[in-house]
């Protein structure tokens, strides 16, 4: 019998990826992020109020202390730390105003 060879295939994951190397170890390869304090909790947004939009202070890197608004999926406390994978663009401003 022809002896089975081991699957070198890449498996990609949602938060980053994960290859097989030819000795059977597993490594696993993150996108770089920068960290960001939650500031302030400014209210839901989303058309089902499933997204939350935050400030939040750059807390490292070419931005430091830059404050951005952004809008964040999930449970979220002031002080929290995000990991944001961009920072240079902004959530729109939240229209509080309905008529």
């Amino acid at each position: 019998m022809p002896e089975k060879m081991p699957d070198k295939q890449k498996r990609p994951t949602a938060r980053g990826g994960q290859e097989s190397t030819p000795e059977g170890v597993k490594q696993v390869s993150f996108t770089e992020a920068t960290p960001a304090a939650v500031e302030e909790i400014i209210g839901r947004t989303g058309t089902r109020g499933d997204a939350i939009q935050v400030r939040c202070k750059i807390l490292d890197g070419r931005d430091k202390n830059k404050v951005l608004r952004r809008n964040v999926k999930g449970p979220v406390r002031l002080g929290d730390i995000l990991m944001l994978r961009e920072v240079e663009i902004e959530a729109q401003k939240l229209n509080q105003g309905r008529k």
